[in-house]
């Protein structure tokens, strides 16, 4: 009988917001997938021991497998999946690491290995999961999306203020490419992947003289928040996230 793929979201950063679902089916799992982003890691490989010393560094990397461990949940000595999920919008290139990993993904599915893809956040936004996922389920394999706390709940929480009221509408946007129009729209503006375009996505705010707040690292011990941006750096972590209002 075939393994099931879970798409399971650990949150944004604060270990205690990892749901009890996403534990229990972690701790349930026999493989952990773990995403890595290093340039020079272009192919899949699965460590059944889990304790490699070649992938330690890519452990340590990992924001959503920290999250885990500081949680509490025992996966040190779990069967590890690494899948290469590089930054970079070469389409082709990127296609065919996602195929290889679906393909390492689904051997081990298909031995009744059940692997459990940790990703920051909620696997249904803007997740690298998801990659693996449509593949795996294309395949023929059960799978199944646990879903976690939001980036952008998170960091409004964090700043004590509503999200959306009444008839105001929420737009999760990217910032990585052009916001321009974006930004002409009503309601709430959330941009995230903001990547190295932090200073164009400032002069835009300042153009159309919106109110901004970002926080950087939501949740880690790292966090910052900044309430203008006049406050916000040109250069800060890929984990910062803006949150845009019209002036009232």
């Amino acid at each position: 009988m075939s393994g099931i793929f879970y798409g399971v979201g650990v949150g944004p950063g604060d270990p205690e917001l990892l749901t009890v679902k996403a534990i229990k089916i972690i701790e349930e799992s026999s493989v952990l997938a773990i995403p890595v982003s290093d340039k020079d890691f272009t192919e899949p490989s699965f460590d059944k021991t889990g304790k490699e010393e070649a992938f330690e560094g890519f452990l340590e990397r990992c924001v959503a497998y920290q999250i885990v461990k500081q949680a509490g949940v025992c996966v040190e000595d779990k069967a590890k999946l690494y899948l290469p999920m590089p930054m970079m919008k070469e389409k082709e290139t990127l296609k065919q690491i996602h195929d290889e990993g679906a393909a390492l993904a689904g051997k081990l599915l298909e031995e009744g290995e059940q692997v459990a893809f940790i990703t920051l956040g909620d696997p249904t936004v803007y997740s690298t999961c998801m990659y693996i996922h449509k593949r795996i389920q294309r395949a023929g394999f059960e799978t199944s999306i646990i879903p976690g706390v939001p980036s952008f709940c998170a960091v409004a929480a964090r700043l004590n203020m509503s999200l959306v009221e009444n008839k105001e509408e929420l737009h999760v946007i990217p910032a990585s490419y052009e916001i321009e129009e974006a930004l002409k729209f009503s309601g709430t503006k959330v941009l995230m992947k903001t990547g190295k375009k932090i200073p164009y996505v400032k002069e835009k705010v300042r153009e159309h003289d919106l109110e901004i707040r970002m926080i950087e690292n939501c949740g880690m011990e790292s966090e910052r928040i900044y309430s203008s941006v006049e406050e916000i750096p040109d250069e800060t972590s890929y984990y910062s996230l803006f949150i845009v209002k019209e002036r009232k």
